[in-house]
């Protein structure tokens, strides 16, 4: 599958919303994620969001393919935290010397992994739903960002899907020159590095030059622009962040009825 393919149906209820209502739903859910440790309310706003996943088009299957590093990432952050731990409370489970595992580690595991989850989920949805000039022409309409600043965003985000098919470049050409690891996992991670690196010079270059090119055609002039596409924000976005906020006084609302809610501060 190629980074530039479309993997939404711009056409969804909730994929259409205004760009700036999805980031503020996003926000929202986000903040109120980050006030507590407990694992009860990331796993309802966890819910929520999966329950709301077609709504923006996409499908579990492609939502999954597409956010498989952040599950290796997430299980890379347990698997640390259950070896590595500096508090065991709780019942021992498991006597690992060192590593036990105990009830208050697997707690504490679940409840990070659940957190990361439900705070990177609707960062994907509203990215994977959202056309980058709409974001931009959101951004200064609606929240009164500069031009010079939202307009860079844009070219970003236009430049993003041109590093996986550069990536693919850099390999192929490597390959054949002859520049196979094999099955050799030091060599494998020797020009992993060097592609890498070869990647981030290219990408640097290509920024100078687009900056470049943007302050030559006025980008930086300080002269008001128009607006091509205006963006409205309409009674369906309201919606849309009032579910959120909904969402979110749910679950904090379920952890202090259960008595599992623990301040992040």
């Amino acid at each position: 599958m190629r980074f530039t393919a479309p993997v939404a149906d711009t056409t969804a209820p909730l994929a259409r919303r205004n760009p700036v209502a999805k980031l503020a739903a996003s926000l929202v859910l986000t903040l109120a994620l980050l006030a507590t440790l407990d694992p009860v309310a990331p796993a309802v706003a966890l819910a929520v969001e999966l329950a709301v996943v077609p709504l923006f088009g996409i499908g579990y299957g492609t939502l999954l393919r597409r956010s498989w590093p952040l599950l290796v990432a997430v299980l890379g952050v347990v698997l640390t935290l259950v070896l590595f731990a500096a508090e065991r409370t709780g019942a021992v489970l498991v006597p690992l010397g060192p590593f036990t595992i105990t009830t208050g580690v697997l707690a504490d595991a679940l409840g990070l992994s659940l957190r990361l989850l439900a705070v990177a989920l609707p960062g994907v949805l509203v990215f994977t739903t959202t056309d980058p000039t709409d974001l931009a022409d959101g951004l200064i309409q609606h929240l009164k960002a500069p031009p010079r600043f939202a307009i860079g965003t844009l070219a970003a985000f236009r430049l993003v899907p041109l590093l996986g098919d550069e990536w693919e470049m850099l390999t192929l050409a490597r390959r054949a020159r002859g520049i196979d690891p094999g099955g050799n996992p030091v060599l494998r991670l020797r020009l992993f590095a060097s592609t890498a690196f070869a990647l981030l010079v290219g990408a640097i270059r290509r920024g100078t030059r687009l900056a470049t090119a943007m302050d030559a055609r006025g980008f930086d002039s300080g002269i008001p622009r128009t607006v091509a596409r205006p963006q409205r924000f309409t009674f369906a976005d309201a919606l849309l962040v009032a579910g959120a906020l909904l969402t979110a006084a749910l679950a904090l609302g379920l952890s202090l009825t259960l008595g599992t809610f623990r301040p992040l501060l």
